[in-house]
């Protein structure tokens, strides 16, 4: 498993090793003590999330205010999406700063987005399937978010967003710098 430091202290990408034979393939998706020793990060995940979308949805910008804030693990089942997460931590050298990833079926890959994150990703392929280990439970009274199309922000989402197929809530978030967050 290989560990991929972002731009973005704290954001993480997870290669997995996967080992391929005439079967098929097998690989380990998630190792607590190899996330440990190259992140730092100790708390135990206690809620597992899982969401199929067409093409063109967009979900986001979500988090969850302190107490109940979340941090993510996300990988892609089936298809692919372009995850980004953008850092709301209001005294951060890198606050409204995003990273997007590209998480498909095939490359495996994992993103890892902390406390302190916005979170959002747009589907590239026919259908997406979407799987994500949260270390808090959701809590509604807790929920944020940020409007996708902040123009401070400047997101690519790598769709036509004149396409996209997004959730009434989403488009009536508020830009980052309305955002009501407890991340300081």
């Amino acid at each position: 498993m290989k560990i991929i430091k972002t731009p973005i202290e704290g954001l993480l990408i997870i290669e997995p090793t996967v080992h391929k034979d005439d079967r098929g393939y097998f690989f380990e998706s998630y190792n607590k003590l190899l996330l440990e020793s190259h992140s730092g990060f100790f708390t135990p995940f206690v809620q597992d999330n899982q969401a199929r979308s067409v093409k063109n949805v967009l979900r986001g910008l979500h988090y969850q205010n302190q107490p109940s804030a979340q941090t993510k693990l996300i990988r892609t089942l089936e298809g692919a999406i372009w995850d980004v997460a953008v850092d709301v931590r209001k005294h951060s050298p890198t606050y409204g700063q995003w990273y997007g990833v590209e998480l498909s079926a095939e490359n495996k890959r994992q993103f890892l987005i902390p406390h302190g994150f916005a979170h959002g990703y747009s589907v590239l392929t026919d259908t997406a399937e979407v799987f994500y280990k949260c270390d808090n439970f959701y809590n509604k009274a807790a929920e944020g978010g940020v409007f996708y199309a902040d123009p401070a922000l400047a997101i690519d989402w790598k769709i036509d967003l004149r396409e996209a197929i997004i959730s009434e809530k989403d488009i009536k978030q508020p830009m980052l710098a309305d955002a009501n967050n407890s991340f300081d």
